[in-house]
């Protein structure tokens, strides 16, 4: 057992002992779902991994993080993160035995092994939801990351993955959130049609980022400078009708689609309003990671200003 966040000896020296071994198997899908576990490496998302937990364990709610593995290089060089980690397990262990453990080349002399996320869908909507990001079969885990990272930028209240998307336990896509994996709930293996269901009776406006969409996101924009300010985002001041299209500043959820096809014609039909971003330079399209940003920071705007 660790007391007040004291590494324990014996150092971990072997690096293929079963510890080590059973660690580095988190690296896998199987592993993953087998434990309800996952790998978080360096210092940046172990450090939001031990705030997560002590913000969980403060407020009485699930562990975040199982146990940490640290060099003595790096808890010298970062004392804080033995500060951070009291009250978890806490061992030694040495460059090697890290190197075994991490999927990475350099895993910076740190690792947590974390729980996977017990939030749903009905406890984010009983929550008073305003902005969801829901990825439909997206399954690179750098673009999946990359939409998290703008959703709790954005301020999003939650990410919500289909099944048939990139389990964001991966580590690369882990790496990928730097560290904002921590910061919201996310939702994963969610089935699509329950999703908008769901979203649908709790009164959230479901938006599809649609590059041929009828809906332009400027004019949504507008739409709601008018309303908040008397005048455009332009500065102009003419009168704009809002007639049939969404008002950014209601709760909604965001769906962004497959890298390479897009959103489908069932989630798209299952949405309440196409929304393309304008392209106004030569680029035939937008990387769904940056649409994300996009829709999301539009939707943000409205909401907080």
């Amino acid at each position: 057992m660790n007391l007040e966040g004291r590494p324990q000896a014996p150092l971990m020296s072997n690096p293929r002992a079963d510890r080590v071994r059973d660690t580095a198997k988190l690296a896998g899908r199987s592993s993953r779902l087998k434990t309800g576990r996952f790998l978080a490496e360096g210092p940046q998302a172990v450090r939001e991994a031990l705030s997560a937990h002590r913000a969980a364990a403060a407020g009485g709610g699930p562990a975040v993080v199982h146990e940490v593995y640290a060099t003595q290089a790096c808890l010298d060089r970062l004392p804080e993160l033995a500060d951070l980690a009291r009250g978890v397990t806490l061992r030694l262990a040495t460059d090697e035995v890290l190197a075994a453990m991490a999927d990475t080349v350099s895993p910076q002399g740190i690792i947590a092994v974390c729980h996977t996320s017990t939030a749903t869908l009905e406890d984010v909507l009983a929550s008073g939801a305003k902005l969801i990001a829901v990825l439909c079969e997206v399954r690179d885990p750098g673009n999946a990351g990359t939409v998290l990272r703008a959703a709790d930028s954005a301020g999003a209240d939650a990410v919500v993955l289909t099944a048939s998307s990139v389990d964001i336990y991966n580590p690369k896509a882990v790496r990928s959130t730097a560290g904002s994996l921590f910061h919201l709930p996310v939702v994963t293996g969610a089935e699509f049609t329950a999703v908008i269901d769901a979203l649908h009776a709790t009164g959230v406006t479901v938006l599809a980022a649609d590059g041929y969409g009828n809906v332009n996101l400027d004019r949504l924009q507008d739409l709601s400078a008018v309303r908040r300010f008397g005048t455009r985002g332009d500065g102009g001041s003419e009168a704009l009708s809002d007639d049939g299209v969404p008002r950014l500043e209601a709760a909604t959820a965001w769906l962004f689609g497959n890298e390479a096809q897009g959103l489908s014609d069932a989630e798209l039909a299952a949405a309440d309003h196409r929304v393309a971003v304008p392209l106004y330079g030569r680029a035939e399209s937008l990387n769904v990671g940056t649409a994300a940003t996009v829709c999301l920071y539009a939707s943000a705007r409205a909401q907080n200003g």
